[in-house]
Protein backbone atom coordinates (compact mmCIF):
# COMPACT_ATOMS: atom_id res chain seq x y z
CA UNK A 1 0.00 0.00 0.00
CA UNK A 2 1.04 3.14 -0.65
CA UNK A 3 0.69 5.18 2.04
CA UNK A 4 2.44 2.79 4.36
CA UNK A 5 5.57 3.33 1.83
CA UNK A 6 5.46 6.99 2.12
CA UNK A 7 3.95 7.73 6.26
CA UNK A 8 6.83 8.41 8.28
CA UNK A 9 7.28 9.90 12.13
CA UNK A 10 8.25 12.98 10.74
CA UNK A 11 4.03 12.75 9.35
CA UNK A 12 2.82 11.30 12.27
CA UNK A 13 4.10 14.15 13.99
CA UNK A 14 3.09 16.70 12.37
CA UNK A 15 -0.88 15.28 12.33
CA UNK A 16 -0.45 15.07 16.15
CA UNK A 17 0.92 18.53 16.75
CA UNK A 18 -1.44 19.47 14.32
CA UNK A 19 -4.30 18.68 16.40
CA UNK A 20 -3.03 19.35 19.77
CA UNK A 21 -2.82 23.02 18.07
CA UNK A 22 -6.22 22.64 16.74
CA UNK A 23 -7.61 21.44 19.92
CA UNK A 24 -6.38 23.35 22.89
CA UNK A 25 -5.46 26.70 21.10
CA UNK A 26 -9.86 27.34 20.85
CA UNK A 27 -11.45 24.29 22.93
CA UNK A 28 -12.68 26.78 25.42
CA UNK A 29 -13.95 28.87 22.72
CA UNK A 30 -16.32 26.00 21.21
CA UNK A 31 -17.68 25.03 24.86
CA UNK A 32 -18.47 29.13 24.88
CA UNK A 33 -20.58 28.60 22.43
CA UNK A 34 -22.21 25.67 23.09
CA UNK A 35 -22.99 26.82 26.74
CA UNK A 36 -24.27 29.89 25.51
CA UNK A 37 -27.40 28.15 23.70
CA UNK A 38 -28.14 25.75 27.01
CA UNK A 39 -25.86 22.82 25.66
CA UNK A 40 -26.11 20.02 28.63
CA UNK A 41 -22.82 18.26 29.31
CA UNK A 42 -23.68 15.32 27.04
CA UNK A 43 -25.09 17.75 23.85
CA UNK A 44 -21.35 19.43 25.03
CA UNK A 45 -19.86 16.21 23.77
CA UNK A 46 -21.72 15.35 21.02
CA UNK A 47 -20.82 18.86 19.75
CA UNK A 48 -16.93 16.99 20.20
CA UNK A 49 -18.25 14.10 18.22
CA UNK A 50 -19.68 15.80 15.58
CA UNK A 51 -16.97 18.42 14.93
CA UNK A 52 -14.22 15.70 15.58
CA UNK A 53 -15.56 13.31 12.94
CA UNK A 54 -16.32 15.71 10.18
CA UNK A 55 -13.19 17.40 10.29
CA UNK A 56 -11.58 13.96 10.55
CA UNK A 57 -13.37 12.24 7.66
CA UNK A 58 -13.39 15.26 5.39
CA UNK A 59 -9.53 15.40 6.14
CA UNK A 60 -8.30 11.72 5.63
CA UNK A 61 -10.65 10.27 2.92
CA UNK A 62 -10.14 13.49 0.29
CA UNK A 63 -5.84 13.23 1.46
CA UNK A 64 -5.84 9.58 0.77
CA UNK A 65 -7.73 10.20 -2.73
CA UNK A 66 -6.01 12.56 -4.11
CA UNK A 67 -2.96 11.90 -2.17
CA UNK A 68 -2.58 15.46 -1.39
CA UNK A 69 -2.90 17.26 2.25
CA UNK A 70 -6.48 18.09 2.08
CA UNK A 71 -7.12 19.98 5.62
CA UNK A 72 -10.61 20.94 7.41
CA UNK A 73 -10.80 22.47 10.71
CA UNK A 74 -13.51 23.61 12.62
CA UNK A 75 -14.05 27.87 12.42
CA UNK A 76 -12.68 29.50 15.35
CA UNK A 77 -14.17 32.96 14.69
CA UNK A 78 -17.10 31.73 13.96
CA UNK A 79 -17.34 30.18 17.57
CA UNK A 80 -16.85 32.97 18.86
CA UNK A 81 -19.31 34.72 17.05
CA UNK A 82 -21.65 32.19 18.32
CA UNK A 83 -20.66 32.24 21.64
CA UNK A 84 -21.33 36.25 22.29
CA UNK A 85 -24.69 35.84 19.78
CA UNK A 86 -26.22 33.46 21.84
CA UNK A 87 -26.16 35.16 24.77
CA UNK A 88 -27.08 38.07 23.39
CA UNK A 89 -30.40 37.07 21.39
CA UNK A 90 -31.33 34.11 24.41
CA UNK A 91 -31.83 31.69 21.18
CA UNK A 92 -32.24 28.04 22.22
CA UNK A 93 -29.98 25.12 20.41
CA UNK A 94 -32.77 24.48 18.39
CA UNK A 95 -32.44 27.50 16.86
CA UNK A 96 -28.71 27.38 16.87
CA UNK A 97 -28.74 24.09 14.78
CA UNK A 98 -31.52 25.81 12.30
CA UNK A 99 -28.54 28.38 11.84
CA UNK A 100 -26.04 26.26 11.64
CA UNK A 101 -27.85 24.21 8.38
CA UNK A 102 -27.97 27.12 6.92
CA UNK A 103 -25.20 28.51 7.10
CA UNK A 104 -23.60 24.91 5.32
CA UNK A 105 -26.13 25.77 2.78
CA UNK A 106 -24.68 28.68 1.54
CA UNK A 107 -21.06 27.23 2.15
CA UNK A 108 -21.99 24.21 -0.18
CA UNK A 109 -23.78 26.84 -2.58
CA UNK A 110 -20.63 29.29 -2.66
CA UNK A 111 -18.32 25.71 -2.83
CA UNK A 112 -20.45 24.30 -5.76
CA UNK A 113 -20.80 27.51 -7.77
CA UNK A 114 -16.89 28.32 -7.86
CA UNK A 115 -17.50 31.48 -6.82
CA UNK A 116 -15.47 31.90 -4.12
CA UNK A 117 -12.41 30.30 -6.15
CA UNK A 118 -12.79 32.43 -8.91
CA UNK A 119 -12.85 35.44 -5.92
CA UNK A 120 -9.18 33.82 -4.72
CA UNK A 121 -7.78 33.45 -7.86
CA UNK A 122 -8.48 37.93 -8.39
CA UNK A 123 -5.88 38.31 -5.04
CA UNK A 124 -2.24 39.00 -6.23
CA UNK A 125 0.05 36.26 -4.82
CA UNK A 126 1.75 38.48 -2.64
CA UNK A 127 -1.31 39.85 -1.53
CA UNK A 128 -2.51 35.95 -0.29
CA UNK A 129 1.21 35.36 1.29
CA UNK A 130 1.47 37.71 3.20
CA UNK A 131 -1.95 37.11 4.67
CA UNK A 132 -0.84 33.72 5.44
CA UNK A 133 2.51 35.25 6.79
CA UNK A 134 0.30 37.48 9.29
CA UNK A 135 -2.06 34.51 10.36
CA UNK A 136 0.97 32.47 11.38
CA UNK A 137 3.06 34.79 12.77
CA UNK A 138 0.64 35.45 15.93
CA UNK A 139 1.39 31.33 16.58
CA UNK A 140 4.93 32.20 15.86
CA UNK A 141 5.24 35.18 18.39
CA UNK A 142 3.10 33.11 20.85
CA UNK A 143 6.06 31.27 21.18
CA UNK A 144 8.67 33.18 22.40
CA UNK A 145 6.06 34.98 24.20
CA UNK A 146 5.48 31.62 26.36
CA UNK A 147 9.22 31.90 28.08
CA UNK A 148 7.47 34.65 30.22
CA UNK A 149 6.12 31.88 32.00
CA UNK A 150 7.83 29.00 31.26
CA UNK A 151 11.40 30.28 30.59
CA UNK A 152 13.28 26.48 30.87
CA UNK A 153 10.57 24.88 28.86
CA UNK A 154 10.57 27.08 26.05
CA UNK A 155 14.21 27.23 26.07
CA UNK A 156 14.74 23.76 26.02
CA UNK A 157 12.15 23.12 23.19
CA UNK A 158 14.58 25.64 21.21
CA UNK A 159 17.70 24.72 21.45
CA UNK A 160 16.24 21.18 20.70
CA UNK A 161 15.14 22.17 17.63
CA UNK A 162 17.57 23.97 16.31
CA UNK A 163 20.02 21.18 16.98
CA UNK A 164 17.01 18.80 15.49
CA UNK A 165 17.51 21.37 12.12
CA UNK A 166 20.88 21.01 12.27
CA UNK A 167 21.47 17.04 12.50
CA UNK A 168 18.42 15.52 11.51
CA UNK A 169 16.03 18.27 10.18
CA UNK A 170 13.19 15.73 9.34
CA UNK A 171 13.10 14.91 13.06
CA UNK A 172 13.33 18.43 15.19
CA UNK A 173 9.49 18.74 15.38
CA UNK A 174 9.34 15.38 16.74
CA UNK A 175 12.04 15.22 18.96
CA UNK A 176 11.30 18.38 20.24
CA UNK A 177 7.70 17.24 20.74
CA UNK A 178 9.16 14.26 22.73
CA UNK A 179 11.95 16.11 25.13
CA UNK A 180 9.37 18.74 26.18
CA UNK A 181 6.35 15.83 27.08
CA UNK A 182 9.59 14.13 29.06
CA UNK A 183 10.88 17.53 30.63
CA UNK A 184 6.92 17.86 31.79
CA UNK A 185 5.88 14.69 32.90
CA UNK A 186 9.28 14.69 34.76
CA UNK A 187 8.84 18.34 36.35
CA UNK A 188 4.83 17.74 37.27
CA UNK A 189 4.11 20.20 34.29
CA UNK A 190 0.72 18.67 33.29
CA UNK A 191 -2.22 20.08 33.73
CA UNK A 192 -4.67 18.30 36.43
CA UNK A 193 -8.17 17.32 34.16
CA UNK A 194 -10.84 15.11 34.64
CA UNK A 195 -10.57 12.70 32.35
CA UNK A 196 -13.31 10.36 31.41
CA UNK A 197 -13.43 7.50 29.91
CA UNK A 198 -15.79 5.71 27.18
CA UNK A 199 -17.29 6.24 23.82
CA UNK A 200 -18.90 9.59 22.90
CA UNK A 201 -22.73 8.98 22.39
CA UNK A 202 -24.03 11.51 19.50
CA UNK A 203 -27.31 13.75 20.43
CA UNK A 204 -29.79 14.86 18.13
CA UNK A 205 -30.87 18.10 18.37
CA UNK A 206 -33.97 19.36 15.99
CA UNK A 207 -33.19 22.44 14.24
CA UNK A 208 -35.60 24.96 14.26
CA UNK A 209 -35.85 27.96 11.68
CA UNK A 210 -36.41 31.92 11.96
CA UNK A 211 -35.69 34.63 10.35
CA UNK A 212 -33.85 36.33 13.73
CA UNK A 213 -31.94 33.38 14.20
CA UNK A 214 -30.86 33.72 10.15
CA UNK A 215 -29.51 37.68 10.47
CA UNK A 216 -28.20 36.89 13.72
CA UNK A 217 -25.99 33.49 14.05
CA UNK A 218 -26.49 31.82 10.25
CA UNK A 219 -25.23 35.31 8.12
CA UNK A 220 -22.31 36.15 10.54
CA UNK A 221 -21.01 32.57 10.99
CA UNK A 222 -20.83 32.27 7.15
CA UNK A 223 -19.32 35.59 6.61
CA UNK A 224 -16.32 34.53 9.36
CA UNK A 225 -16.02 30.97 8.48
CA UNK A 226 -15.70 32.37 4.56
CA UNK A 227 -13.57 35.86 5.27
CA UNK A 228 -11.37 34.64 8.18
CA UNK A 229 -10.84 30.97 7.54
CA UNK A 230 -11.58 29.78 4.22
CA UNK A 231 -9.38 32.78 2.59
CA UNK A 232 -6.00 32.22 4.99
CA UNK A 233 -6.91 27.87 3.96
CA UNK A 234 -6.65 28.74 0.01
CA UNK A 235 -3.45 30.85 0.34
CA UNK A 236 -1.82 28.09 2.46
CA UNK A 237 -2.87 25.56 0.47
CA UNK A 238 -1.63 27.99 -2.85
CA UNK A 239 1.40 28.96 -0.87
CA UNK A 240 2.71 25.45 -0.05
CA UNK A 241 2.38 24.47 -3.65
CA UNK A 242 -0.62 22.26 -3.50
CA UNK A 243 -2.55 25.10 -5.85
CA UNK A 244 -4.46 23.47 -9.16
CA UNK A 245 -0.91 23.60 -11.18
CA UNK A 246 -2.74 22.18 -14.24
CA UNK A 247 -2.41 25.61 -16.23
CA UNK A 248 1.48 25.60 -15.98
CA UNK A 249 1.11 21.77 -17.51
CA UNK A 250 1.66 20.26 -13.21
CA UNK A 251 -0.56 17.81 -12.01
CA UNK A 252 -3.96 18.84 -10.52
CA UNK A 253 -3.53 20.16 -7.42
CA UNK A 254 -5.91 20.38 -4.40
CA UNK A 255 -9.42 21.00 -5.93
CA UNK A 256 -10.55 24.14 -3.91
CA UNK A 257 -14.47 24.41 -4.80
CA UNK A 258 -14.84 20.72 -4.02
CA UNK A 259 -13.14 20.89 -0.39
CA UNK A 260 -15.32 24.19 0.72
CA UNK A 261 -18.32 22.01 -1.07
CA UNK A 262 -17.16 19.07 1.32
CA UNK A 263 -17.15 20.80 4.01
CA UNK A 264 -20.49 22.36 3.88
CA UNK A 265 -22.00 19.15 3.20
CA UNK A 266 -20.80 17.55 6.14
CA UNK A 267 -21.47 20.53 7.95
CA UNK A 268 -25.01 20.14 6.91
CA UNK A 269 -25.12 16.21 7.66
CA UNK A 270 -24.17 16.84 11.24
CA UNK A 271 -25.43 19.79 12.26
CA UNK A 272 -28.24 18.69 14.31
CA UNK A 273 -25.48 16.72 16.85
CA UNK A 274 -23.38 20.12 16.87
CA UNK A 275 -21.01 20.41 14.00
CA UNK A 276 -21.49 24.50 13.81
CA UNK A 277 -18.86 25.25 10.44
CA UNK A 278 -16.36 23.34 8.87
CA UNK A 279 -14.05 24.85 7.09
CA UNK A 280 -10.31 24.89 5.25
CA UNK A 281 -7.49 24.92 8.00
CA UNK A 282 -5.10 27.84 7.75
CA UNK A 283 -2.99 27.55 10.84
CA UNK A 284 -3.10 23.50 11.00
CA UNK A 285 -2.73 23.18 7.23
CA UNK A 286 0.51 25.03 7.61
CA UNK A 287 2.03 22.01 9.92
CA UNK A 288 0.91 19.33 7.88
CA UNK A 289 1.85 20.68 4.62
CA UNK A 290 5.59 22.25 5.33
CA UNK A 291 8.79 20.81 5.11
CA UNK A 292 8.25 19.66 8.75
CA UNK A 293 5.82 17.31 7.91
CA UNK A 294 8.08 15.68 4.89
CA UNK A 295 11.05 16.75 2.84
CA UNK A 296 9.01 15.16 -0.38
CA UNK A 297 5.79 17.63 -0.73
CA UNK A 298 4.49 14.19 -2.59
CA UNK A 299 4.56 12.21 0.58
CA UNK A 300 2.98 15.12 3.14
CA UNK A 301 -0.36 13.65 2.79
CA UNK A 302 0.53 11.05 5.08
CA UNK A 303 0.91 13.83 7.38
CA UNK A 304 -3.17 15.05 7.11
CA UNK A 305 -3.93 11.30 7.14
CA UNK A 306 -2.42 10.92 10.35
CA UNK A 307 -4.24 14.09 11.23
CA UNK A 308 -7.63 13.15 10.26
CA UNK A 309 -7.60 9.80 12.01
CA UNK A 310 -6.82 11.68 15.71
CA UNK A 311 -9.29 13.69 14.76
CA UNK A 312 -11.92 10.70 14.36
CA UNK A 313 -10.67 9.30 17.29
CA UNK A 314 -10.84 12.34 19.25
CA UNK A 315 -14.42 12.12 17.70
CA UNK A 316 -15.20 8.64 18.94
CA UNK A 317 -13.62 9.26 22.32
CA UNK A 318 -14.36 12.85 22.77
CA UNK A 319 -14.33 13.74 26.37
CA UNK A 320 -11.40 11.20 27.06
CA UNK A 321 -9.14 12.53 24.05
CA UNK A 322 -10.03 16.58 24.90
CA UNK A 323 -9.28 15.78 28.70
CA UNK A 324 -5.95 14.29 27.77
CA UNK A 325 -4.93 16.91 25.11
CA UNK A 326 -5.99 19.61 27.61
CA UNK A 327 -3.37 18.31 30.26
CA UNK A 328 -0.93 19.89 27.90
CA UNK A 329 0.85 23.21 29.15
CA UNK A 330 0.09 26.12 27.22
CA UNK A 331 3.80 26.92 27.17
CA UNK A 332 4.49 23.54 25.64
CA UNK A 333 1.56 23.89 22.86
CA UNK A 334 2.24 27.42 21.83
CA UNK A 335 5.95 26.70 21.92
CA UNK A 336 5.33 24.14 19.60
CA UNK A 337 3.25 25.50 17.26
CA UNK A 338 5.26 28.69 16.71
CA UNK A 339 8.37 26.02 16.18
CA UNK A 340 6.52 24.29 13.30
CA UNK A 341 5.37 26.82 11.48
CA UNK A 342 9.02 29.00 11.51
CA UNK A 343 9.10 26.98 7.87
CA UNK A 344 5.89 28.41 6.19
CA UNK A 345 6.37 31.81 8.23
CA UNK A 346 9.64 32.06 6.39
CA UNK A 347 8.16 30.82 3.28
CA UNK A 348 5.48 33.27 3.19
CA UNK A 349 7.48 36.16 3.93
CA UNK A 350 9.74 35.40 1.08
CA UNK A 351 7.01 35.71 -1.26
CA UNK A 352 5.25 38.20 -0.35
CA UNK A 353 8.50 40.76 -0.18
CA UNK A 354 9.95 38.79 -3.72
CA UNK A 355 8.43 41.86 -5.97
CA UNK A 356 9.73 45.46 -5.25
CA UNK A 357 6.75 47.01 -6.61
CA UNK A 358 4.65 45.22 -4.73
CA UNK A 359 6.65 44.94 -1.33
CA UNK A 360 4.59 47.78 0.15
CA UNK A 361 1.50 46.58 -0.07
CA UNK A 362 1.99 43.21 0.91
CA UNK A 363 3.69 44.60 4.10
CA UNK A 364 0.48 46.31 5.28
CA UNK A 365 -1.46 43.33 4.55
CA UNK A 366 1.04 41.14 6.98
CA UNK A 367 0.84 43.81 9.38
CA UNK A 368 -3.04 44.18 9.20
CA UNK A 369 -3.55 40.46 9.60
CA UNK A 370 -0.71 40.43 12.33
CA UNK A 371 -2.31 42.71 14.40
CA UNK A 372 -5.77 40.55 15.17
CA UNK A 373 -8.18 43.60 14.81
CA UNK A 374 -11.74 43.12 14.40
CA UNK A 375 -14.08 45.30 12.14
CA UNK A 376 -17.65 44.41 12.24
CA UNK A 377 -17.57 41.24 13.54
CA UNK A 378 -15.03 40.37 10.73
CA UNK A 379 -11.23 39.17 11.66
CA UNK A 380 -7.92 41.19 10.48
CA UNK A 381 -7.63 38.12 7.85
CA UNK A 382 -10.01 40.05 5.84
CA UNK A 383 -9.09 43.84 6.44
CA UNK A 384 -5.10 42.39 5.67
CA UNK A 385 -6.66 41.76 2.42
CA UNK A 386 -8.58 44.88 1.82
CA UNK A 387 -5.97 47.06 3.51
CA UNK A 388 -3.13 44.80 0.86
CA UNK A 389 -5.84 45.58 -2.07
CA UNK A 390 -6.16 48.71 -1.41
CA UNK A 391 -2.66 49.79 -1.50
CA UNK A 392 -2.35 47.86 -4.46
CA UNK A 393 -4.65 50.15 -6.64
CA UNK A 394 -3.27 53.48 -5.17
CA UNK A 395 -0.04 52.61 -6.70
CA UNK A 396 -0.82 51.72 -9.83
CA UNK A 397 -3.92 53.30 -10.43
CA UNK A 398 -3.05 54.28 -14.48
CA UNK A 399 0.66 53.61 -13.36
CA UNK A 400 2.54 53.86 -16.60
CA UNK A 401 4.87 50.90 -17.74
CA UNK A 402 8.41 51.68 -17.91
CA UNK A 403 9.73 50.34 -21.23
Amino acid sequence: MRFLKDWSLSALSAGFVAVLVGFTSSIAIVFQAALAFGATPAVMASWMWAIGLGMGLCTLVPSLWLKKPVMVAWSTPGAAVLASAGVAGGFTMHDAVGAFMLCAALIVLVGATGWFERLMDRIPVAIASALLAGVLARFGLSAFTAAQTNLPLVVLMLVTYLAGKRFLPRYAVPLTLLLAVGYVALTHGFVATDIQYGLTTPVWVSPAFSVSAFVSLALPLFIVTMASQNLPGVAAIRAAGFGDQRANGGDAGIPISATITLSGLCTLLLAPFGAFALNLSAITAAICMGPEAHADPKRRYTAAVSCGAIYVLVGLFGATIIGVLTAFPKELVAAIAGLALLGSIAGGLRVALDKEQDREAATITFLVTLSGVTLAGVGSAFWGVVAGALALAVQHWHKPQTI
